[in-house]
């Protein structure tokens, strides 16, 4: 991993061994190491002389919380332990940083495994109300490879690379069937139609988009009318329609290391909004959300429909919150606002709301100590956590 953070760093071909899977930890030898490099080699830092805040996935099995537990204890030997959930915590932070904010909202964290709609009331996560799709930014990425891999060059093996690929030139479209007519043009007249130049090893070791006035030109395009029947009735068969303009496309030329793009760049986040395009029986974005609302007591409907907080890495597409805001009126009362708040970075979003959390006075009260987790063991420490 360090290597890879090296400026000159060849990510071609990499494999990864991730201690986590569809965001549960399933390899905690795996978890130890990174936690070793990261408290030990980097941080410096004492255990026995440290309290730690864990950030927990919604649902964790209760054989998932013994492992962490053995970890933090066992392993590690902290001080003491406190353990909360992502929705509570960035709850906390935009709480923090907004006078008169309510003492409710709906986080919607898309994340690397999957997506949730969480209503949180005074900083406690509503369990029974949360929804999730079982669609995140992996994903997405696995997505884009197949789409590449079957037009160009193969590249199934190149996670990484294809991982940039997408956070540098995907976005969402205001408008599916008008950009989907779009990128059948060819040459000048096709906005979406961009270059991602793959490392040759030699003069340069990362991936890169080839011209980025191109990459952008889709920005001037004016704001087309979306409404939720043209995106149903048209976008359900896009996959199809991909397929029939490999027509249109120029033949690969495969002695140049590169590949192009046109519609794949709004295809992919597209299946946010209708996994079903990715054969997936479940609901999109819009209505996950409102079926997470409509759990919750009446009296919270008005309050959380106006306190929509976007969080995790895959909300950083280009006009995400105003699509998701179009897709969600239609389905929501009249007589209610529909207010969604993004993120300035929603990626260090549940970071910093666990910053706020570790310094604030009543954290201590808040542990579980190493002491009672000897004397009570896990289950009954865990209780503490949990209202």
């Amino acid at each position: 991993a360090d290597q890879l953070l090296a400026a000159d760093a060849d990510a071609a071909g990499v494999s990864l061994r991730r201690p986590v899977d569809r965001g549960y930890l399933i390899n905690p030898d795996a978890e130890r190491d990174v936690w070793d490099r990261v408290l030990r080699g980097l941080l410096r830092a004492d255990p026995s002389r440290s309290s730690l805040l864990l950030v927990e996935p919604l649902f964790n099995p209760p054989s998932l919380q013994r492992a962490a537990d053995e970890l933090v204890f066992e392993e590690f030997g902290f001080r003491s332990l406190c353990v909360a959930d992502p929705p509570s915590l960035v709850h906390l932070y935009e709480a923090s940083r907004r006078a008169g904010a309510a003492q409710c909202s709906l986080v919607v964290d898309c994340g690397f495994s999957f997506t949730h709609a969480a209503p949180v009331l005074h900083n406690l996560t509503l369990n029974y109300a949360v929804r999730r799709m079982d669609l995140g930014g992996k994903a997405l990425t696995n997505f884009l490879k197949e789409l590449v891999s079957y037009r160009s060059l193969n590249v199934m093996d190149e996670t990484l690379l294809i991982d940039h690929a997408k956070e540098s030139l995907c976005f969402v479209s205001l408008d599916v069937p008008r950009d989907l007519s779009l990128a059948r043009r060819s040459g000048k007249d096709n906005p979406f139609r961009c270059t991602y130049v793959l490392p040759d090893g030699i003069t340069h070791t990362k991936g890169f988009v080839k011209d980025w006035d191109e990459a952008q030109r889709y920005l001037s395009l004016s704001d087309g009318g979306l409404t939720a029947n043209s995106v149903l009735n048209k976008v359900v068969d896009s996959r199809g329609d991909a397929d029939n303009d490999d027509d249109h496309r120029p033949k690969v030329d495969l002695t140049k290391n590169e590949f192009q793009l046109t519609n794949e760049r709004f295809l992919v986040p597209e299946m946010l909004f209708h996994p079903a395009d990715l054969g997936m029986n479940q609901a999109g974005l819009a209505e996950c959300i409102v079926r997470a609302v409509n759990a919750c007591h009446p009296y919270l409907h008005p309050v959380l429909f106006e306190s929509i907080i976007l969080t995790g890495g895959s909300t950083l597409f280009p006009r995400f919150a105003e699509r998701l805001e179009r897709e969600l009126r239609p389905l929501v009362p009249d007589n209610y606002k529909v207010k969604i708040t993004t993120q300035e970075n929603p990626i260090l979003g549940v970071w910093r709301g666990g910053s706020l959390l570790a310094s604030s006075p009543d954290f201590e009260s808040m542990c579980v100590t190493k002491a009672e987790y000897e004397e009570m063991g896990s289950s009954r420490c865990r209780r503490r956590f949990f209202h």
